[in-house]
């Protein structure tokens, strides 16, 4: 995610809203009411793994209302008798490999109480149909699903699904997904990864998506509205569609100049982070003020106020450089967010850098020297920032500062290929600050306690000394 800090202030206090609320709950948080972050208690199940979804939604823009039905195929991984999926809209009925399911709601909960016990180890398909109008759902005070000029967009973090499908809504299960999104015509509807086919029928159109490496479910999005579509190819073979709706008034070129520049920068990222993640590239520009840009794979959201000032290529660096660190390699607990921040952030000092602007180093040290002990910016400590900060500038700042570190550390060598193991060698694709400590330490042969320590987890300036990488 990136924002202005303005924005982005104004970003944590609506998530400070949610965290309120989710981590609140129905009552006091137990193992089964999540998948044990300590952010969000509420988030996820831990009874299963999602392995694919196959959204399908219809939306009217004219009324706001959204009909979908959902089939999650899933795999016990322990003995079923019940289990919940996250979702705010009402659901009208649940199938457990095409039997009825007996089924409840709490206000962010489906529970569902299948007619026989699905075994440990076992896959099955579990259908639910609903419907709503989550423009109306606010929930902790806030609502992803937003109106634009012409229709709506869903986008959020640190939760989005569960506005318009019904989900295992967390970033350590990632999933599969198909997407239709059914809309009246002459709009457009627009997902993650590749358009598979656009069809007509009974005064509707119907966009078929599909996003074919796992997702974490709230990078899944879905745009509803007039939009000016451009597919293609880039010159080195990948390919893109760029979507800016209609009515972007002073924004619109700005927006253009900057989310066309995507193939040549992620280009660039892939030069220092190594290949590209996924099969398609893009960004979407809605006619709404976000305040941020997410990293829907495949294909970020730009609020229009990115570009209100003006071109902006280090958002799209940003937000590209989130498809390796985000998405490739989502965090196994929100805690762990400045290495997705972290990254981003440093990619585009990299980019500065390689434009003839100011080195990673001169930036590191720049910073540091900003701020002096006594200032609230080293109070957080940004390895454990709170559901309260998770996107706090010191978060995204001293997230790259701590990359630098590393760098000095370490070397260049051993910390560029501690960054593309991170991403290219990672199994379930999922990480923690643990974990890439333990990998640079394997890489670089020495031991990295003190410098993780005293960068993310001291809540002090750290110390200008060769053990911190100065």
């Amino acid at each position: 995610m990136s924002a202005t800090p303005v924005a982005r202030s104004t970003r944590i206090v609506a998530v400070l809203a949610v965290v309120v609320l989710f981590c609140a709950g129905q009552g006091p948080a137990s193992a089964a009411d999540g998948v044990g972050d300590p952010y969000f208690p509420k988030a996820g199940n831990p009874g299963y793994d999602v392995r694919h979804y196959a959204v399908g939604v219809r939306y009217r823009p004219a009324t706001g209302l959204l009909t979908g039905t959902t089939t999650l195929r899933l795999r016990a991984k322990k003995r079923l008798t019940r289990f919940n999926l996250d979702l705010l809209l009402d659901a009208r009925g649940v199938s457990v490999e095409g039997t009825r399911a007996r089924f409840s709601q709490t206000r962010h909960e489906l529970t569902v109480r299948p007619s026989r016990v699905v075994r440990r180890g076992r896959v099955v398909d579990v259908r639910v149909t609903y419907q709503g109008r989550p423009r109306r759902v606010r929930y902790g005070g806030e609502t992803p699903f937003v109106r634009t000029r012409t229709g709506a967009i869903v986008v959020g973090q640190p939760q989005a699904a569960a506005w318009w499908f019904p989900s295992n809504d967390h970033p350590s299960d990632k999933a599969r997904f198909d997407i239709a999104l059914t809309v009246p015509r002459g709009y457009q509807a627009i997902s993650n990864g590749a358009l598979t086919s656009r069809r007509r029928h009974d005064g509707l159109t119907t966009f078929r998506w599909s996003a074919d490496s796992p997702m974490a479910t709230y990078l899944a999005f879905a745009a509803f509205g007039r939009y000016d579509l451009r597919r293609g190819v880039t010159a080195s073979g990948r390919h893109y569609l760029y979507a800016f709706e209609h009515r972007l008034g002073g924004a619109g070129d700005a927006a253009r100049r900057s989310v066309r520049k995507t193939g040549r920068v992620t280009d660039w990222l892939a030069r220092t982070w190594g290949r590209y993640p996924f099969g398609q590239i893009g960004g979407v520009v809605p006619a709404v003020n976000l305040g941020f840009a997410l990293e829907n794979q495949t294909r970020p959201v730009y609020g229009k106020d990115m570009f209100a000032f003006g071109p902006w290529t280090s958002v799209v660096v940003h937000e590209m450089a989130h498809q390796w660190f985000g998405d490739k390699v989502a965090i196994r607990r929100w805690q762990h967010i400045w290495l997705n921040e972290g990254f981003a952030t440093y990619s585009e000092w990299l980019w500065t850098h390689d434009r003839g602007g100011r080195s990673p180093q001169r930036e590191f040290l720049t910073t540091y020297r900003s701020f002096e002990r006594s200032n609230p910016f080293w109070d957080l400590r940004i390895g454990d920032p709170g559901p309260r900060r998770l996107f706090d500038d010191a978060v995204y700042v001293r997230g790259a500062m701590t990359l630098q570190a590393l760098r000095n550390r370490i070397g260049r060598h051993d910390f560029f290929t501690v960054a593309r193991r991170w991403v290219h060698r990672n199994a379930d694709g999922l990480g923690s600050t643990r974990e890439l400590k333990r990998l640079a330490e394997r890489v670089s042969g020495q031991q990295l306690d003190r410098l993780f320590r005293n960068w993310l987890f001291s809540g002090e300036k750290p110390a200008p000394t060769r053990v911190n990488g100065f």
